[in-house]
């Protein structure tokens, strides 16, 4: 079997995993197969398995050891949040949701939630400065740097207390990952596009941890469209 592309492989080993943690075929405390297992049961490189393995890490979905013995390897600790049969089909059809849409919706989605977070008058961001720091790493790679960014935008869905709009936030993460993900590919200084999406966060969060509801929501929708229209994958006007 040939191995998908470089940028296709990983996920294909990410959407595995999920797959099997959303169904209940793994759970906290399991263990996944090994790195030679996936990879020859996936048909991807080992390489491509480490890269999966990472970004599950990142989410904090699954512990890694090096060595040999009972800790070893990668293990279960926690299951996707909202991770409902209903939201594993929405992501499987997300897929293939038009581009133009995807950001439009986020646009609303997104807004709302940094407006009526911003306006609540238990502000809670601790997550959010969490993965802020993390991301501050420059040593991260696109893919573990935007696994944490899609962690950071879910994380303030589910601090503003709508249950509806993070559960739908956490079935359209398979569209929102891969979109950006291609986008990142079209980057030519990544590096500094990672600086402006920090920026962009730290302002954003800020608005928040400030009660300024309007900003808050301009912010969330100048960040998420100059992404993309940066990135190439919709014009101006589409948004």
């Amino acid at each position: 079997m040939a191995e998908p592309t470089a940028a296709r492989a990983w996920r294909t080993v990410l959407e595995r995993i999920e797959r099997d943690l959303v169904e209940g075929r793994l759970g906290p405390g399991d263990r996944l197969p090994s790195e030679r297992e996936l990879s020859s049961e996936l048909g991807v490189g080992r390489s491509s398995v480490r890269e999966a393995l990472r970004v599950l890490e990142v989410m904090g979905l699954i512990r890694t050891s090096t060595g040999s013995g009972p800790q070893a390897g990668a293990i279960v600790i926690a299951t996707p949040a909202g991770g409902l049969e209903q939201l594993l089909r929405l992501q499987v059809a997300a897929q293939g949701f038009p581009i133009a849409d995807v950001v439009q919706t986020r646009v609303v989605l997104e807004g709302a939630v940094a407006a009526s977070l911003a306006a609540s008058e238990s502000r809670e961001t601790a997550d959010a400065h969490i993965l802020l720091e993390a991301m501050d790493d420059a040593t991260l790679p696109a893919p573990e740097f935007l696994a944490l960014d899609a962690q950071l935008h879910l994380a303030l869905a589910e601090a503003s207390g709508n249950a509806v709009i993070a559960a739908m936030m956490a079935g359209l993460r398979t569209a929102i990952e891969s979109y950006v993900l291609e986008g990142s590919a079209r980057i030519d200084d990544w590096t500094g596009m990672a600086q402006r999406l920090r920026v962009e966060h730290r302002a954003l969060v800020a608005a928040i941890d400030d009660g300024d509801a309007d900003r808050a929501r301009v912010l969330v929708r100048d960040h998420i469209i100059g992404y993309y229209t940066a990135a190439g994958l919709v014009p101006d006007t589409a948004v």
